[in-house]
Order: C-alpha cells, then structure tokens, then sequence
C-alpha cells in the first residue's frame, strides 16, 4: 500500500510539475554554541521555567511569520530572551521542519540540572537563540564562529576563490538592501570553479547592523578558502557559500549575470529526459521511500521496544500537531507546573475532552527508559485513586504522555498555596488519606506488578471535582519480582520524604513508599511541611514525636481548623503516621494493612522513633514555629554523590 501511494506521487509530480522541486529544510546542524555560565541555585526553578515558556512562546511565531522574538520576564537574573528565524528561501513547511528540529536539539545546550544561561543552535535552515540578556540588536560577539568544510579544492583553486570573493562581496552589499537576505552564484568558466552563497541577517538587527555583520563574516570566512565549503555563525547574521547550490531559489542571478539561462535550460532538458526516465525514477524513488521508513520503523521498535508497535495500531497514540492545538502551541496560560520529567499543560481535544499533556524533555537515554516505563505501565493500570493514562505522542520532535485532566490541582497547592482560601475539612483530608493509602495498596499488592512509585509527596497527589485524591507522576514508577529487594544506585525522589534505608544504601521496597506516605500523613494533618535538613530547622516528623511521647498530639493538628476535628479519630491517624515512618522497614505495615487501620478499629501498635530526629529536642522550642520550604528533588545516577535538582514536580 506504501509503496504504490509514493509511486503515484512520484509519477504524478514528475509528469505534470513545471520545475523540479528543491523543497529542502536543511536541518544540518551548521554548529552549536553553549555558553559556559549556569544559572545560581537561588535563580534555578525559575529559570528554567522561564527558558521552557520562551521555548513553548517561539514555535506559533514561527510558524505565523517565520521569525520569533520572545521575552519572558522574571526576577534578576531569571529573564529569558529567544528569537528564532527560518532562511528567506526556505517554504513554510520546510521551515516548521526545519525549526523543531532546531529546537529539540536547543535542549543539549540546556542540561537541566545546570540551566545553562544561553545557547545558539545554527541549522543550514534556520536558527535559534536564548540568553539571560537582551541581545537582539547584537551583530558580532565574541562567541561567533567560523566553520570550514573538510576537503580541498583539487583545482582550479585560484578561480574558485577569485569568483567565491566576488561572489561574497557582493552578498554582503546586496543583503542589507534586500530585507536582509541575497542567495547567488558566480558562474565560473573553468570546471569545479563556480561559487554559490547564501546570506542571511536576523531580523532583530537593523539594515545598518546587517552590513557590519557581513562585513565581518566575509573577513573571516575568507581563511576557509579553498576548501569547497564554509560557513559563519554570527550573532546577527548567516553566510556560507558552497561549490553547489543549496539554496532553494533560483532568483536572484550573481554578478555574472549567469545562471538564469543556465536554469532555463536546464529545465528543457528535464522536460525531455522525464519522460523517458519516469517508470526508473519511480521505482527507485518507491525503494528509496520504502528503505527508509522501514529503517525508520525498525529504529523506532529498537529504541522503544515493543511498546511502539503497539502504541502506533492502538487508541493510544495522539498525532503530535494534534496535541499541540490543544495547547494553543504550549502557551504559558494553559501550563499546570513542571516536574523532573517534564512540563504539564491543559489542553482541549477536538473532541471536546479536557486533557493534562505532559512534554518530556530527556534527550539521552534516560528519556526513552522514563517514556517506555510510564506508558508501557501506567496504560495497564486503572484505579479511582491513580491519575489515568489516555495516551501518548512519539512521532513529532519531543515525545509526549497525555492524562485524564484532574480539575482541583494538587494537594500541595490546596495545603500550602491558597493560604488565604477556604481550609481543607477534616472530612476530606480523612478521606483524602485513605484513598492515597487505598491507591498504594493496589500498586503494591493487587495491580499484578508490584509497583512502587517512589516519589509520593503532596505535589503528586491531585484532587477532583469530589476532592477524590489521585496519586499522580508514575515517571519514577518501577515494579520488581514477588519477594525480592531491589538495590539501586539509581536513587530518585525528594528529600524530606525518602526513606533512610533508601536514601543511604539504595535499598528499594514497598516499604520506601509506606514512609512516604507517612510523612505525607502527618503534612496534611499538621499543616506543615516536613524539613529536608533537620540539622537546620525542627522538621514535623520531631514535632508530632514529642508530642506523641507527651500524649499531645491533638495539639499539632492544624490549627485552621479551629477544634472542629474528633480527637480520638486524629490521634489514631497520627499514630499511623509515626508506625509508618519508622526508622526500621521491617516495623513499618504493609499499605493493605495502613488501610485496614483506618477505616476498620483496629489495635494501633506503639511506634518507634523516626530517624534523622534530635533526640535533645524538647517541645518547648517547637511551639511557635513556622513552616518551613518544601524540600526540592533529589536524583543520583551512580556513586554515592547526590545532587539536589532544580525541579520539584509538584
């Protein structure tokens, strides 16, 4: 079927089209300039969602008029300033190709875990750049740079170079009064002599600005010669020229004069030629087309697995363009917040389903492990507490997981966030608690793959429209045989909420989710969030401990909720929440029994001390205390060395 659909394109379109196409996005990368200045730790989280917004606000601009410029404001230093812009020659389609290429590939100049302050990507196509400065006026810095083809000119060098100066002369002159952009060709007499260039000014600079770009560039791209091809990468203009044409098109002529006869002719030869040659050209263009998308596809199986021939024949896969309109093209009023994994956005699909679209950003192989675990896994699972997974995208530029849109957000933003908005009851933080608990259990003990999520904090838990809690981010999700303990260096979650046993020797049970769930208890409870470095401030685990120890503990609950809760009922829970984030593992209850404890009057066994605790601590300097910044991602990918990430998926 394939193959006879590209056969008829191809014989329709030699056949009948005037000219031959040079449609081309020249999606080469040209090269690629990374600063070496990071963003502070203070300045990070917002940086980094500063430069996603730029990369999100580019896109429809392009798409609309070619070029992009985007401020997205912040505090000092957190400012993002982009522009983008396709080659004057290039057609939209191959320029919207040519740009999300440009970029995805932007992201390898943006580790996320330094937030590097400023990048330019140069494809022969198109171009991109952000800063943490305002440099759209800038036309030479002293990060430009010139990049020179490999081979020789085996002869005829001093003609070739004699026509490629004039040739470069006058792109410089000619793209300043053209808006910027000139394409041309010096026709040489001798074989392998004939230069062909391209320049191209951004349109952030002005006519003036343009020129001492080009002057610039043609100063430097002379020490190319004679090699066959040479390129500049400035900060306010393009130039390169070639021993062939690469430019798409055919206006205007070079200071020769030649090359419109030249075409002309040419075109009446292929007039003549095709149809001789249609019925060969078809075929091999068929063989062509067909090798490569079964190279495509054969790439595409190993880079994912199975999950990709599945996805692609299932109700699971979404078109990419498809999602991007549900977004409005990932606009900044439709972001829901941004985790380790990626950005969150709402979208409405064209059926009318509300949707939260999640774009990952992980360009290494890292990516591909995450996307495979989430959909592979999360598809196969379906509980009223888990965040359901409707599908995915991995056929545009970025791969992407699309979920049931939860309304009322997290459970976070409700606790720490709407401070001046109506206090959760403790009807529903009760029932909040034990769907959470009900939602963990069925990863653990009855999904069938022992699931265990290893980042449950308040930012992954959401609500519904019933306040329905659902836990969210199965991105670090990993299922493990039936009895057995996993030992990884691999170590990833948030500080505050791991537990001891994994956070110092990696070792990963269900039992590392039961402590989680146990801080998260107490949060909800208390109000207040539970400090990542004791040693700097008393976390809430030390709180509600003494409390327990001086039978108090009705005096943490929070205060908001002004007495209107049943003592007995919140002690029972608090000390659910102390057996839960026991120092040993093995002391801890199995998440099926947590539930029982809570909906069913069961005996609540004596806990033992939670670690990291002060034991000279009193609870007469804890009264008064205020709560304290939620504790930021941690991820280890080997050793013993740890480094806290920029982004809390909350």
């Amino acid at each position: 079927m394939f193959l006879r659909e590209v056969s008829f394109f191809f014989l329709f379109f030699f056949l009948f089209a005037a000219t031959p196409s040079v449609s081309d996005p020249r999606s080469s990368t040209a090269g690629m300039i990374c600063s070496n200045r990071t963003a502070p730790t203070s300045d990070r989280d917002t940086f980094v969602s500063n430069f996603l917004s730029a990369m999100g606000a580019v896109t429809p601009q392009i798409s609309a008029k070619r070029f992009a410029k985007v401020v997205v404001e912040g505090s000092l230093n957190t400012t993002v300033y982009a522009i983008g812009q396709c080659m004057a020659d290039l057609s939209q389609a191959d320029c919207d190709l040519c740009f999300a290429q440009c970029k995805t590939q932007i992201l390898k100049c943006f580790p996320f875990q330094k937030a590097t302050r400023g990048g330019r990507n140069f494809l022969d196509g198109c171009y991109l750049r952000y800063d943490d400065y305002e440099f759209f006026e800038e036309a030479v810095s002293a990060d430009d740079r010139t990049v020179c083809g490999q081979i020789e000119i085996s002869r005829n060098h001093s003609d070739f170079r004699e026509n490629a100066m004039k040739l470069l002369r006058n792109l410089s002159i000619q793209a300043p009064r053209n808006n910027g952009f000139y394409a041309g060709f010096v026709d040489g007499a001798k074989p392998n002599s004939t230069a062909f260039g391209l320049a191209q000014c951004w349109e952030s600079v002005n006519q003036s600005s343009c020129g001492t770009c080009l002057d610039k560039a043609v100063s430097n791209i002379t020490s190319c010669l004679p090699m066959e091809e040479g390129r500049v990468l400035n900060s306010g203009c393009y130039l390169r020229y070639s021993t062939q044409k690469f430019y798409n098109n055919s206006e205007p002529d070079g200071p020769s004069g030649g090359g419109g006869g030249g075409r002309r002719h040419l075109v009446v030869i292929l007039a003549v030629c095709l149809s001789v040659t249609a019925f060969v050209m078809v075929a091999a263009s068929a063989l062509f087309f067909g090798r490569k998308e079964f190279s495509r596809r054969r790439k595409e199986r190993k880079q994912l697995g199975a999950i990709a021939t599945i996805v692609n024949k299932s109700e699971l896969n979404f078109k990419y363009e498809t999602l991007e309109r549900a977004t409005n093209y990932f606009d900044s009023s439709n972001k829901l917040g941004q985790g380790g994994s990626g950005s969150v956005y709402k979208g409405i699909l064209p059926d009318g389903r509300e949707v939260a679209i999640k774009r990952l950003y992980f360009t290494t192989r890292q990516w591909v492990d995450e996307f495979f675990n989430e959909v592979n896994l999360v598809s196969r699972i379906e509980h009223k507490n888990l965040v359901k997974l409707l599908g995915c995208s991995i056929t545009g530029p970025e791969s992407i997981l699309v979920y049931e849109y939860v309304p009322n957000r997290s459970l976070h933003q409700h606790l720490f966030e709407r401070i001046n908005g109506p206090s959760l009851s403790w009807e529903i933080r009760y029932n909040i608690i034990v769907g959470i608990a009900e939602g963990l259990a069925y990863l653990h003990e009855e999904s069938g793959y022992r699931i265990i999520h290893r980042d449950i904090k308040l930012g992954n838990v959401l609500l519904d429209e019933n306040f329905t809690s659902k836990i969210a981010d199965f991105g670090l999700a990993r299922f493990f045989p039936e009895d057995k303990t996993h030992i990884t260096t691999g170590i990833a979650g948030t500080l505050g909420y791991m537990a001891p046993e994994y956070l110092v020797r990696g070792k990963l049970t269900e039992k590392v989710d039961v402590y989680s769930f146990g801080v998260l208890l107490i949060e909800i409870i208390c109000r207040r969030r539970n400090s990542a470095f004791p040693q700097e401030s008393s976390p809430v685990l030390q709180r509600v401990w003494n409390y327990h120890l001086s039978n108090r503990l009705p005096e943490v609950v929070d205060p908001s909720l002004e007495g209107n809760f049943p003592r007995a009922e919140a002690i029972r829970v608090l000390q659910i929440g102390l057996l839960c984030t026991q120092a040993s593992a093995e002391l801890r209850p199995s998440m099926s029994m947590v539930v029982k404890m809570l909906k069913d009057n069961l005996t609540i066994p004596s806990a033992t001390q939670p670690p990291f605790l002060n034991t000279n601590s009193g609870i007469s300097n804890l009264e008064g205390e205020k709560s304290h910044s939620q504790p930021g991602s941690l991820t280890q990918s080997s050793g013993n060395s740890m480094s806290a990430s920029l982004l809390d998926p909350r």
